[in-house]
């Protein structure tokens, strides 16, 4: 099975909609030994246009969204990655995930635990600072008759400018730390709806998708009745915020109540995947599985030589997680096990 980019290779003058819907006159026993995914000319509805029809734009900014180019390119990651390897539509979709995880959010979130780490290691030199700093704007202040309002202001002033200094000296500016968010969000999205178009009526893989699902959930193109999916994705969410909250002491009020946000949306993805084709529902399982052991690794003793961390960390801490986790849920307290026999995994 010829993949897209050997098609576009072979036949560069025609347009991509022409190409993959199969309708060009100038190739038409290679379009038609070749079944290619994506209906790229398809609106939101998925009507399908008469051949001489030109067109016509995708109503709204959702049927833009699912029709721009970073979804197509997803759309034929999925296909190449499942002619590839030759597995069955499920599996691929799993392994396209991991591939795709790891080759690119791992190593974001490794340089966001470095640049975090950065940042706290700073901290006791900006609180040395900020003692020193607090002292001089007290003696200037005394000097030039500054009132309270001002030497609050020239105070804050210069500490945001030592602060700023000393970000750039480490190249550690706490923003950097975002940038695992600004990929991996968008990576998301363009997946999710490149398998919501890829299972559509109208694509060319609908019938390969319908029947390439395994166990209960056999039609990848459906929602699953069965609700096993949306709930173990929900559960997998959940148990990685809670994990997330282990290494956080002395949470504020606003910090709570942002926690408590994620996880009603964790509960709130649970309709909301038992309504969408299976696929994306076993993309977004399998990508939250995936997520989670990416957390776990980057805890690993042997991970924080690699990257060489400033702050020194945990040498177990798989033993303390669980401690945690026990404590949290008070089980050390009900329980006549000793502590010993808590940790042997």
């Amino acid at each position: 099975m010829l993949r897209v980019g050997a098609l576009l290779r072979a036949a560069p003058g025609l347009r991509r909609t022409e190409l993959l819907r199969g309708r060009s006159s100038c190739c038409p026993r290679l379009l038609c030994c070749a079944p290619v995914p994506v209906a790229a000319s398809r609106g939101l509805s998925g009507t399908d246009r008469s051949p001489g029809e030109a067109p016509a734009p995708a109503p709204g900014w959702y049927g833009s969204l699912s029709d721009s180019a970073p979804v197509h390119l997803c759309e034929d990651l999925l296909v190449s990655v499942q002619q590839l390897s030759g597995l069955p539509w499920w599996m691929s979709i799993m392994a396209a995930t991991l591939t795709v995880r790891t080759a690119v959010t791992l190593p974001l979130a490794a340089y966001q635990l470095l640049i975090v780490c950065k940042v706290e290691a700073l901290q006791a030199e900006i609180s040395e600072l900020a003692k020193r700093l607090r002292y001089e704007v007290l003696v200037r202040a005394k000097e030039r008759g500054w009132t309270e309002k001002q030497s609050r202001f020239q105070f804050k002033k210069n500490l945001r400018r030592i602060v700023s200094q000393l970000y750039i000296r480490d190249n550690c500016h706490p923003f950097k730390a975002s940038l695992l968010v600004w990929v991996q969000l968008p990576l998301w999205i363009s997946l999710s709806l490149a398998l919501r178009n890829l299972s559509l009526n109208q694509s060319a893989l609908q019938e390969e998708l319908a029947a390439g699902g395994a166990l209960w959930f056999s039609d990848l193109t459906v929602p699953d009745s069965t609700w096993i999916l949306p709930v173990c994705l929900g559960l997998t969410n959940l148990l990685i915020v809670e994990v997330f909250s282990l290494q956080r002491v002395g949470v504020s009020g606003v910090q709570r109540l942002v926690l408590n946000g994620i996880r009603g949306f964790c509960v709130l993805m649970i309709p909301i995947a038992a309504v969408v084709p299976s696929s994306m529902a076993l993309y977004w399982f399998t990508s939250s599985l995936v997520g989670f052991s990416h957390n776990l690794i980057l805890r690993s003793p042997a991970v924080h030589k690699i990257l060489r961390l400033p702050t020194r960390r945990s040498e177990t801490p798989y033993r303390d997680l669980l401690s945690a986790f026990i404590s949290k849920c008070g089980l050390k307290q009900t329980s006549n096990v000793p502590d010993s026999q808590f940790y042997k995994l």
